[in-house]
Formats: C-alpha cells, structure tokens, sequence
C-alpha cells in the first residue's frame, strides 16, 4: 500500500510484479488506479494461489497471472516492473541480470522498482537493512542487502537514465530506476 501512495503510477497502462507470489501486491495496485493492469510473474507453483487470490478481491479480470522464472525466462513487457524483496536474495552477478531483465522488458520511460531495506550509503542509518543484509549473507549462497549508490551503478551499467531512493514504512523503500 505505501508503494502505490508513494509513487504516481498513473502513467502506467501495465504493471508486472515480479515474484507476484500471492497476487496481493497487484491487486492494490489496480484497486488504486483503475485504468492500470497488471501481470503477477511467478513460478508455477503459485499460479494457482494468486489466481484464487485475485478471483476473491475482485481484480481477477484486471491482473493476469504467468507462470514463469525470472532465472530462464524473460520477463513480461510492462511499463512499470516490480520485484519486493527479490534482489537481496542474490549474490551481484545474479542482482545485474535481473536488473538487465528488467531493463530489456521496459518500454523507454518505464520503471522498474526494486522494494527493499536499501541501505543509506554511509552505512550508518538502515540498522535493520544492515542485520538484514547479515542474515542474507548467513542463509544464503550470496546474497544482501545493497545501499542506494550500488542500485545506481547496476541499473546505470544495465542502461537505466538515473534512479532515485523513495522511503516507504519503516525501513523499506523503493528504489526506482528510469529508463
């Protein structure tokens, strides 16, 4: 919810939420702008359970769910990708292609929209994102938790114009990058 007041999609005709799991975070985003649409992009397995989910709330005519791996396959075309709490849980290399995914599957002037406990660059700020990038490292292969110049230079490096960090609730944000 604080990503949709924070940030104004009302540009966007199609957003794709990337790791749609359930389906929730697509349908807040229709319900607060009607005349957007939306893809949840997950693997296999939970197309059912967002499929069941958008049928309940109501949006099931306005969110399309596709199964599919952001590792092999590429990502669907939108105006606005998403991907919330996905790049920590990759080491650099895997955290570039998926941002070159990103890139490769946006129109010119769209956005992609990493929601993560990003890290102040000073590394003095975000407590939570650095024990969170901690634990990342602890129980997985390679990933963490990054700070907003890191951001800027993977999406800068995969094309992208600029990026911006927007704080959403507590010690989430959004870090966006423009193409």
């Amino acid at each position: 919810m604080a990503l949709v007041e924070a940030i104004d999609l009302s540009s966007a005709k199609v957003l794709c939420d990337v790791g749609g799991a359930n389906g929730i975070f697509s349908a807040i985003a229709v319900q607060h702008y009607p005349e957007l649409r939306a893809i949840s992009f997950d693997l296999p397995p939970v197309v059912p359970v967002a499929e069941r989910n958008l049928k309940t709330l109501g949006v099931d005519d306005r969110v399309t769910v596709v199964a599919g791996d952001f590792f092999t396959d590429d990502l669907p075309t939108a105006d606005v990708i998403t991907m919330g709490n996905i790049l920590h849980d990759w080491d650099e290399g895997e955290k570039r292609m998926l941002i070159g995914k990103a890139y490769a599957a946006l129109p010119d002037g769209g956005r992609f929209i990493a929601i993560e406990n990003v890290i102040d660059n000073d590394r003095r700020a975000n407590a939570f994102g650095l024990l969170m990038s901690l634990n990342m490292l602890i129980e997985t292969p390679g990933g963490f938790d990054y700070t907003a110049s890191q951001f800027d230079a993977w999406c800068r490096a995969a094309g992208f114009t600029r990026t911006e960090v927007v704080p959403l609730a507590g010690p989430t944000s959004a870090a966006v990058a423009y193409k």
